[in-house]
């Protein structure tokens, strides 16, 4: 395997593009150099000899990522990127939560006030760092310990080194706000065991540490109480090579297997109705199945499909269809159009409307645009698929390195 140094001189040639591109990504961001102290404490740093660790730490929201932390983050990864004296870097949560997904109260209060631009230009710079984590150069770990849910998948699957511990929660509840699993989700996903990445995404069941490591989302796992121990080792490390960094995170490591409760032991049911071609087939086979055996799992699976945005549920079962043949940066240009269709509701108003009901009056209760399976056409779920062109009539696809940055995933 090439060592980053290898890479380096290979990609050299190429520093001034990435610098270029993402120099303008960050000039488009809003100006916030009157907060810096309150981003630099959102996105600590902690250095190591030869490493740099991005430590996610806004605890009130359960470390949900913002505008400025994206950002941040982006700025940290390129320029450790960049620098020779670092040979790896690595991400983590502070508390118990790892990230908790994208801060979408900040986002729905902007979209309610007409001010879009503002979410499509979250969307982009999210997408972008996803990117940048598939594509990085050195050696990446992201410790997921905690509550990881959303685009808190996003920016940590991507990358080459994955910890998962008995504290970790994996989930994508999208489609219960009336939106869709992004952030590269699509990608990962589709490449689950059989169907197991539609029936996360159109449930939002959760996976747990095990699960993650024995369907391949984690590269390692261990308890949370030997996490020190990992961090204390892998900081002591000099090294860029890979299969020395793999080696130490898995001294630490516990052997693990699903236990009887886990999702996984379901797969063959999993399979059977979540590989059907349609939502409505899929509920009708769950349905049959639980009237005749009065299954418990698949009233639970109903219950849960039930509960999500029809529109959203039609949107992210093609979503993951389609992402299963296509690369990082194509299911990331294809989660941009669906996202920013979604925000601009030229279809629906699902989006907002789930978030209100779950997050600013708590309801539990959103009144779904169209409310029936039966009620989304083709022509609605096509929309948020087309091209953005095509939708708001600017040039404002998104636009990813991919000449000069392949995905490692």
């Amino acid at each position: 395997m090439q060592t980053v140094k290898a890479l380096r001189r290979v990609t050299e040639p190429l520093q001034w593009v990435r610098s270029v591109y993402y120099g303008r990504n960050f000039s488009a961001l809003p100006n916030y150099s009157a907060s810096d102290a309150d981003i630099e404490d959102q996105v600590l740093v902690e250095g190591k000899a030869k490493s740099r660790a991005a430590i996610l730490n806004s605890p009130s929201s359960l470390n949900a990522l913002s505008a400025p932390m994206v950002s941040r983050l982006t700025r940290l990864y390129e320029s450790w990127e960049e620098n020779p004296a670092i040979s790896f870097v690595l991400m983590k949560g502070s508390g118990k939560t790892f990230c908790s997904g994208a801060d979408v109260l900040p986002l729905y209060h902007s979209v309610n006030e007409g001010n879009t631009e503002e979410c499509n230009l979250f969307l982009e710079n999210l997408y972008k760092f996803v990117y940048l984590q598939g594509t990085y150069l050195k050696p990446n770990i992201a410790i997921m310990d905690g509550v990881t849910m959303g685009c808190g998948g996003g920016i940590s699957i991507p990358g080459m080194f994955r910890v998962a511990t008995d504290k970790t929660v994996l989930a994508h509840p999208e489609v219960q706000i009336g939106f869709h699993p992004d952030a590269g989700a699509s990608y990962y996903l589709s490449r689950l065991p059989g169907y197991l990445g539609e029936y996360l995404a159109l449930t939002g069941q959760k996976l747990n540490g095990v699960d993650m490591i024995a369907c391949g989302l984690a590269t390692h796992y261990c308890l949370n109480a030997r996490l020190p121990l990992i961090e204390e080792r892998i900081g002591k490390l000099l090294s860029d090579d890979p299969t020395v960094i793999e080696d130490s995170l898995a001294q630490y490591g516990d052997l693990v297997y699903p236990d009887n409760s886990s999702v996984l032991h379901k797969i063959e049911m999993i399979d059977r109705y979540f590989g059907l071609d349609t939502v409505e087939e899929i509920i009708e086979a769950m349905e049959n199945e639980a009237a005749s055996s009065c299954n418990e799992w698949c009233k639970k699976t109903l219950r849960q499909i039930k509960d999500a945005s029809p529109l959203s549920l039609k949107i992210t079962l093609q979503s993951v269809r389609e992402g299963r043949f296509q690369t990082l940066d194509q299911c990331l240009t294809r989660e941009y159009r669906i996202s920013r269709c979604g925000v601009a509701k030229t279809v629906s108003g699902d989006f907002c409307e789930g978030i209100r009901a779950r997050l600013v009056d708590k309801d539990f209760a959103p009144k779904w645009d169209p409310p029936r399976l039966e009620d989304v056409s083709k022509d609605m779920v096509d929309c948020y698929f087309s091209p953005v062109t095509e939708i708001d009539g600017l040039d404002s696809e998104l636009k990813l390195p991919t000449a000069q940055r392949e995905p490692f995933f």
